[in-house]
C-alpha cells in the first residue's frame, strides 16, 4: 500500500495518516463495506478519495448540502483530482456534460445528493458508468436515531442494483451514539464492515455552559474582533437580531440562513472562509462540511435540539488543533421554544433528544465526561480541567419545594397559562390581566416574591427537561401536568438544579464597586500573563467580577480566596498560590508606602 502514501503526499502533502484513515482506505480498496465515525477535522472524506484516486472507475459520492458538494469539488480540482457534482444549481447542459464525463470515466469522484437518487433518468445513467464505491457521507442522516434523519436517505440502499457491479458502501458521519451505529449497518445493509469508531475527544476545545441574564453582552465578552467566530442561533429572525446587535457595536460580522438568496449565502460564506469577515452569525444550515481550520469560538447563542448536532456543531472550533472555546448559552425560554419546535415536528426521538442536551446544560460533572459518555466513550478523568464545569464553580441544590409551589398555582390557574402568567401570579405582580382573572385571590398568588423572574422559569424549564411538566398549546405554549407530576408535588420523588456562576445571588463583595483599582490592574495584568502562558483567553483563568471582588476583600489565605466569586477548588489549586502571592506584594507594599 505505498502507492495510497505517495497518493497522500502528492495530492494532499501530508506525510502521514491520522489514526484510522490507512485501516478504512485499505479495507475499501479490498471491496469491504465500510463504516467510519470520524470527529469534524478527522479527515472523513480523504478515506474515501484516496482509493478513488487510486481503484479504476468512478467513486459516486452522496452529499447532502450543495456547499459542500462544491467545496469538496473545488478543492479536489485544484488538488489535480478529477471530480464533479451534480445539483440544482447547475443548468441541464451543465448537468448532463458531468454526466457523460461521468460515464467516460473522467472522473474520480461524482457528488450528488440523496434526492438525487429518486431520478430516473439519473438512475439509468447509473447502469453505464464504472461505480467503484458509494461513499455516503453524514450517514447518521438514514436513522431515525440520528440528529438530523433524512426521509431521502432512505433511497441510498437500493443504488447498488441500479449499478452494473455491486460496489461497497462506505459510510461516514462526525458524531454516531452505538444505537446509531446499528441503525446505520442495518439501513444501509452493509455486509461485515470494516468499522473504525475514532475517540470523540476534542482535548483543545474548552467546553463552557454559561447562563448570562444578558446574552448579548456575554457575547461582547467573549468574541474577539479579528479572531474567527461562529454564533449559532436556532431562527432566522434571532440571526438578523445577532447580526444587527454586531453591526451596531462594529463588529466586522457576516450572515447565514435559509432565507437567503444562493449569491447572499454564497458571498457571506466566502468572506468569512477567506478570513474577510471573522464572525459570522447562523442557523446551522451553515458549516457542515466548512473546511475553516483556524475558527477560535463555536458560541451557541440558543441550546441546540441535541447533543449529536451540538457536538458536531462546537467541533467546528480548534480544528487546527489550536486552542478554541465552544461555549453554549443556556436559558429557560430555549427550552420551551425548542419543546414547541418539537411539537411541530415530526422527529420520532426529538424529545428524548432534547432532554439529554437539557441534562448536559444542567450537569454538575465534568462537561468533557458527559460528552463522551454519550458516544459511549469514556473519559480518562472525572475533571479534565478544561470545562466550566471544572475550572468554575457550581452547586447542586434542591428545588423540590419550589417546584412544588409552582405546581400548585398551576393546578390554580386550570393548566392554561405559560410561564410568563405563571411566574407573575407567583412573584404577585399587579396587572390588569392578573386582576381580570382574578389570579391576585389564589392561595399561590405572591408566594414566591423573593425569588427572581429568572429563578422561577429556570425551575420551570428543568420540570419541562424531566417531564414533570409538559408544553401544549396551539398558538401559545401552555404548560401542563404529566403523569409524573403528582409524584413531584407529592416530593415521592426530588428535583435538583445545578446553579451555574452566572446565575448565584450577588455577593457583597462580588458587586462592591469600592474596590482597589490599583490592585484589580495587578490582577489583571497576571491574569494575562498567565493566559498567555497556557494558551488560553484570559477569561478561563478569571472573570472580572472575580478579580473585582478579589480586590475588595484581599483574600489571604486558601479558604478566603474559596469565599470570592468564581473561584472553585479546581481554579483554586491551578491559580490560587499566585494570586494570593501578588495580593500579598500589593499589601505589603501598600504598608512600607
Amino acid at each position: 500500500m505505498n502507492t495510497i502514501n505517495q497518493t497522500l503526499k502528492q495530492y494532499y502533502g501530508y506525510s502521514s495518516f491520522r489514526p484510522g484513515q490507512q485501516g478504512i482506505i485499505e479495507a475499501i480498496m479490498e471491496g469491504r463495506d465500510v463504516l467510519g465515525i470520524m470527529p469534524t477535522g478527522g479527515g472523513k472524506s480523504l478515506c474515501y478519495q484516496i482509493p478513488a484516486v487510486e481503484m479504476p472507475g468512478l467513486t459516486l459520492v452522496i452529499s447532502p448540502l450543495i456547499s459542500l458538494m462544491k467545496d469538496q469539488v473545488d478543492g479536489l480540482v485544484t488538488m489535480g483530482i478529477k471530480a464533479g457534482y451534480l445539483n440544482s444549481q447547475l443548468t441541464l447542459d451543465e448537468q448532463n456534460q458531468t454526466i457523460r464525463e461521468a460515464i467516460g470515466n473522467e472522473l474520480d469522484l461524482l457528488y450528488v445528493s440523496p434526492e438525487r437518487l429518486e431520478n430516473e433518468y439519473f438512475l439509468s445513467r447509473l447502469r453505464q458508468m464504472h461505480i467503484n464505491l458509494i461513499a455516503v457521507d453524514e450517514a447518521h442522516c438514514i436513522s431515525q436515531w440520528g440528529h438530523d434523519f433524512r426521509p431521502s436517505y432512505q433511497a441510498i440502499p437500493a443504488v447498488r442494483d441500479h449499478c452494473r457491479n455491486r460496489p461497497p458502501f462506505a459510510a461516514f458521519t462526525a458524531t454516531a451514539t452505538q444505537k446509531v451505529r446499528e441503525d446505520i449497518i442495518q439501513r444501509l445493509d452493509l455486509q461485515d464492515p470494516y468499522a473504525f469508531t475514532a475517540s470523540f475527544d476534542r482535548p483543545n476545545l474548552t467546553f463552557s455552559i454559561a447562563h448570562p441574564k444578558n446574552k448579548q453582552q456575554k457575547l461582547l465578552e467573549l468574541i474577539k474582533k479579528n479572531e474567527s467566530s461562529v454564533i449559532y442561533c436556532n431562527t432566522r429572525k434571532n440571526v438578523e437580531r445577532v447580526y444587527s446587535f454586531l453591526k451596531k457595536k462594529g463588529y466586522d460580522a457576516g450572515y447565514y440562513h435559509g432565507g437567503l438568496s444562493a449569491e447572499e449565502r454564497t458571498r457571506y460564506q466566502e468572506d468569512f472562509l477567506y478570513d474577510k469577515t471573522p464572525v459570522i452569525v447562523a442557523t446551522n444550515a451553515f458549516g457542515m462540511g466548512i473546511d475553516k481550520s483556524n475558527v477560535r469560538y463555536v458560541i451557541h447563542y440558543n441550546m441546540p435540539l441535541d447533543m449529536e448536532s451540538y457536538y458536531q456543531e462546537a467541533g467546528r472550533a480548534g480544528r487546527d488543533g489550536a486552542p478554541a472555546e465552544a461555549v453554549l448559552f443556556y436559558s429557560s425560554q430555549d427550552i420551551i421554544t425548542n419543546n414547541m419546535l418539537i411539537e411541530q415536528g415530526s422527529h420520532p426521538h426529538a424529545k428524548k433528544n432534547l432532554n439529554t442536551i437539557i441534562s448536559y446544560c444542567k450537569t454538575g460533572q465534568c462537561l468533557r465526561k458527559v460528552i463522551l459518555a454519550y458516544f459511549d466513550e469514556t473519559a480518562q478523568s472525572d475533571v479534565c480541567g478544561n470545562c466550566s464545569n471544572c475550572n468554575g464553580e457550581t452547586e447542586r441544590i434542591e428545588v423540590t419545594e419550589t417546584c412544588q409551589k409552582i405546581l400548585s398555582c398551576i393546578y390554580r390557574m386550570n393548566q392554561q397559562f405559560g410561564m410568563g402568567m405563571i411566574t407573575d401570579v407567583l412573584r404577585g405582580k399587579n396587572n390588569a390581566r392578573i386582576r381580570s382573572q382574578r389570579f391576585d385571590e389564589l392561595s399561590t398568588y405572591g408566594i414566591m416574591k423573593a425569588a427572581s423572574d429568572q429563578t422561577i422559569k429556570d425551575t420551570i424549564a428543568l420540570m419541562v427537561s424531566e417531564q414533570f411538566l409538559q408544553v401544549g398549546g396551539d398558538q401559545y405554549p401552555i404548560l401542563k401536568f404529566t403523569d409524573k407530576t403528582v409524584d413531584l408535588l407529592h416530593a415521592r420523588e426530588k428535583l435538583y438544579m445545578i446553579k451555574h456562576q452566572e446565575t448565584e445571588q450577588k455577593t457583597k463583595a462580588a458587586v462592591n464597586e469600592d474596590y482597589d483599582q490599583a490592585l484589580f490592574e495587578e490582577l489583571r495584568a497576571l491574569r494575562k500573563a498567565i493566559a498567555g502562558e497556557i494558551g488560553k483567553p484570559p477569561f478561563v483563568v478569571f472573570t472580572d467580577r472575580s478579580l473585582m471582588s478579589m480586590a475588595a476583600v484581599y483574600p489571604k489565605t486558601p479558604a478566603d480566596l474559596l469565599t470570592v466569586h468564581g473561584v472553585g477548588e479546581a481554579k483554586l489549586d491551578k491559580y490560587g498560590e499566585a494570586f494570593l502571592e501578588r495580593i500579598g506584594e500589593y499589601l505589603a507594599n501598600k504598608e512600607d508606602s
